[in-house]
């Protein structure tokens, strides 16, 4: 399926074949956007008397993130229902509608005909006019175009993180942007650490000087490792690919993008935007065989001010973990710890003059509220243009780190023609294996 290490020079590169997959793909949802726009209720442009009225949501995407997202939207939110499901395998739909309904009840509404299956599932909800809201949480590499067809077709839209994987997706998402803007739909993202309160309240202090000016930073998202899923017998190269999506990059962009965004997207909320280039490396020591991931990256960021942020991520078995972000200041010091563990903020000399425990369990629902409440008070959140800069960000440093070159904001927004979604989606074709990249060989496009 992969060609063996050292013949594998060069990205694929399919020009035409973003927009050709939106328009087949898409034009269901886009044609039924416009008596949707007649019929919904749930616009974004209702009065807040409508603050009670319910929601119904649908699900893209019946793994592990997927239901995560949806236990936490039914949760926290009132006045919310599950009515569709959708997945790849069928048999997803069933099992998360299974599991959910005894914990919900009523909550979770989902009839068998809005169970939908197949590559092409997503459009069945897109084109189900029971649905208000739609939960993306597939691999990433779909993202950008399920998530502009949803604004098409007039849902409100969670998509998870990362946004984009290349900077043709990005253009798409800045798109989808642009038209939710326009049709008052919400767009929230996964990012939950834009909603957690230690996050919030640190990053609050460093904008308002609490550590004085920015100097330089450090972000961290160092694991033991990630799943990897055998082939089962009888599966062609497309569907072992979205079976095993973490390991290839056109779904997943390796670490730095699918996981480690978090920590970027942090850094770039911190800087009040993303950095001007990026220079690094990294390599693959532990990767099992037919994996195109690289197991760590070291990328030196540069933001404006001639400030670098020295970013690391990896997933290698049996080494130190550390997560979270260290800013310094001409006055202080911010710390800002991943998942639980907190943030703090020193003086020069050592003493602490803040700091919050964190609690990302509330942080993940809280942002499915936001979202919610949003679009009941009729003024939806569109956080769309963010999450993709912070994606972008992430594929910028990939794209340094694999082909050894320094690497510009300005090239991967406005020259890059990397587009990694294959020309042909045939879920019983060869797929699109690329291999692993190989600085030197691998060419910046």
């Amino acid at each position: 399926m992969t060609n063996p290490a050292g013949k594998l020079p060069t990205n694929i590169e399919s020009k035409p074949s973003r927009r050709r997959f939106i328009k087949q793909t898409g034009a269901a949802s886009v044609g039924a956007a416009s008596t949707l726009a007649a019929s919904r209720l749930l616009r974004g442009d209702e009065p807040v008397e409508n603050e009670k009225q319910m929601i119904r949501v649908g699900l893209v995407g019946a793994g592990g993130r997927g239901g995560g997202a949806m236990n936490d939207t039914l949760t926290i939110n009132d006045n919310i229902q599950m009515v569709a499901i959708a997945d790849l395998e069928p048999g997803k739909c069933e099992r998360l509608r299974k599991s959910l309904q005894p914990r919900y009840g009523d909550k979770v509404a989902v009839d068998d005909k809005n169970m939908y299956g197949g590559l092409d599932s997503y459009k069945r909800m897109l084109d189900n006019p029971d649905v208000d809201l739609v939960l993306f949480a597939t691999p990433p590499g779909f993202r950008p175009t399920y998530v502009l067809e949803a604004v098409e077709a007039g849902k409100h839209v969670f998509a998870e993180k990362p946004t984009c994987v290349d900077p043709a997706g990005y253009k798409v998402c800045l798109e989808a942007d642009k038209k939710a803007r326009a049709n008052n739909t919400a767009i929230v993202t996964g990012t939950q650490y834009r909603r957690q309160t230690n996050y919030v309240e640190a990053i609050r202090r460093i904008h308002e000087g609490a550590i004085g000016e920015i100097v330089s930073g450090t972000a961290r998202y160092c694991s033991n490792g990630i799943w990897f899923k055998q082939r089962k017998e009888g599966m062609s190269d497309m569907e072992y690919q979205l079976y095993n999506w973490m390991h290839f990059i056109w779904l997943s962009g390796d670490q730095i993008t699918e996981q480690a965004v978090h920590n970027i997207d942090a850094i770039n909320w911190i800087m009040g935007g993303p950095p001007e280039t990026a220079f690094g490396s990294g390599g693959r020591f532990t990767r099992p065989e037919g994996s195109e991931m690289w197991d760590n990256m070291a990328i030196d960021y540069t933001y404006p001010g001639n400030r670098v942020v020295s970013f690391m991520c990896r997933q290698i078995p049996s080494t130190q973990s550390e997560n979270g972000n260290v800013i310094y200041g001409t006055e202080g010091i911010a710390t800002i710890l991943g998942s639980n563990s907190g943030a703090s903020i020193v003086d020069r000399d050592g003493k602490t003059i803040w700091e919050m425990e964190g609690n990302i369990g509330a942080a993940y629902k809280q942002e499915h509220k936001d979202l919610v409440d949003s679009i009941r008070a009729g003024k939806p959140i569109v956080e769309l243009r963010e999450t993709a800069e912070s994606s972008l960000t992430a594929v910028m440093g990939r794209m340094a780190a694999y082909t050894g070159k320094k690497v510009n904001w300005d090239f991967v927004v406005n020259e890059s023609k990397l587009d990694l979604f294959p020309q042909d989606l045939d879920i019983k074709g060869k797929g699109a294996a690329r291999g692993f990249a190989i600085p030197g060989k691998e060419k910046l496009i």
